[in-house]
């Protein structure tokens, strides 16, 4: 697919790559900007299954420990 992308864009080797680089950057920011925002909501990120009550506990797991 790469190889397909890369003969069919125009120019010499540096030109290429300034439009692969353009390219891989559009991709970037249509994924960040439409795409990730629209599937946030689907994703199951927001289900915390951790309570508040282990929050206190210290690095061994031990409450009340040393921090």
């Amino acid at each position: 697919m790469y190889g397909w992308i890369w003969r069919h864009l125009p120019g010499n080797a540096w030109v290429r790559a300034f439009i692969s680089l353009v390219l891989v950057l559009g991709a970037v920011y249509v994924l960040f900007q439409y795409v990730f925002p629209w599937a946030e909501p689907l994703l199951p990120f927001g289900d915390v299954t951790v309570d508040g009550a282990s929050a206190d506990t210290g690095a061994g797991g031990e409450r009340g420990a040393a921090r």
